[in-house]
């Protein structure tokens, strides 16, 4: 039931923000697309972590094809990976707004953006496929049984009989690339960003800039904690238990936080929320009015 809840609230959280930065022209900047990029990779990371393990819970079975559980393993990867990237990207947008305002729309214009983007996708998406090859070839023993929610990547790796080296190699290397040196980029970029936001006599300029990027650095360090717990943390821990508990909080409760996170202290969100449910409101009034 918790389960469920928390994919409901995500996908729903998630649909709405991408709804209205869509259909608010103000919503139309380069922040707001990298936010729409990260709804939708959000809603797709839950869907495949969280779907096929509530149809066993619906079902009565715990069991999942090799089909299943290979795509089931890429797509989280790739869904993970892509936001280590798409978030180190949106603090160097934070950083161009910020410090470099005159400008920000010729740097960040909207082929620039799209560039980003795409290349965030691809390369969360190649990184998840030299992960997932190698391990999906490994032979495993005994009944195959997974002792986890999902077909972790990490779990996978328990059940092989031969020699995992070359494979958590690879993973390491993935890993340092993607957790470390974006957040490298997002450390340096707010270093920048700090300098420049205390210069501001304003205020109000000071507490408006802070509150742009107070949500975004809230995202990082949910994201990236639970990351670096999961892939980085040192072989002499080793609980399962605690495996699965950060592997639940990075699948589920981390993408449903972020749209909540995101218009908690978002003024242009909250603004286009009431102005879409004033609208529909007038919409099924009007209609409801024309019906009689």
């Amino acid at each position: 039931m918790l389960c469920l809840l928390m994919y409901l609230s995500t996908v729903l959280g998630n649909i709405i923000l991408i709804s209205i930065t869509i259909l608010d022209s103000h919503l139309h900047t380069p922040m707001y697309f990298f936010l729409s990029n990260l709804s939708f990779l959000d809603i797709w990371y839950t869907s495949s972590a969280l779907t096929p393990m509530l149809a066993n819970f619906i079902s009565g079975k715990n069991t999942i094809s090799f089909l299943g559980c290979a795509s089931q393993m890429y797509f989280s990867l790739a869904m993970g990976s892509t936001e280590c990237v798409l978030l180190s990207m949106m603090a160097y947008d934070r950083y161009v707004a910020i410090c470099n305002p005159l400008r920000y729309p010729l740097i960040m214009n909207k082929r620039v953006c799209v560039q980003i983007a795409a290349g965030s996708w691809v390369t969360g998406c190649l990184a998840a496929l030299v992960e997932t090859v190698p391990v999906l070839q490994l032979s495993l023993c005994g009944n195959n049984i997974i002792n986890h929610f999902t077909c972790e990547i990490l779990a996978i790796l328990k059940l092989a009989c031969v020699n995992t080296s070359v494979v958590q190699l690879i993973m390491l290397a993935i890993s340092v690339f993607l957790l470390p040196m974006p957040m490298l980029l997002i450390c340096i970029s707010y270093a920048f960003i700090l300098s420049n936001i205390l210069r501001i006599s304003s205020a109000d300029g000071r507490s408006k800039a802070f509150s742009t990027c107070a949500a975004h650095l809230t995202v990082v360090i949910l994201f990236y904690g639970t990351a670096l717990s999961m892939y980085l943390k040192p072989s002499a821990v080793n609980s399962q238990e605690i495996d699965k508990f950060m592997a639940l909080v990075y699948a589920g409760l981390t993408p449903m936080l972020n749209p909540i996170i995101y218009s908690l202290r978002n003024k242009e969100v909250k603004v286009a929320v009431k102005k879409l449910l004033i609208r529909n409101t007038f919409r099924n009034v009007f209609i409801s009015t024309l019906k009689y």
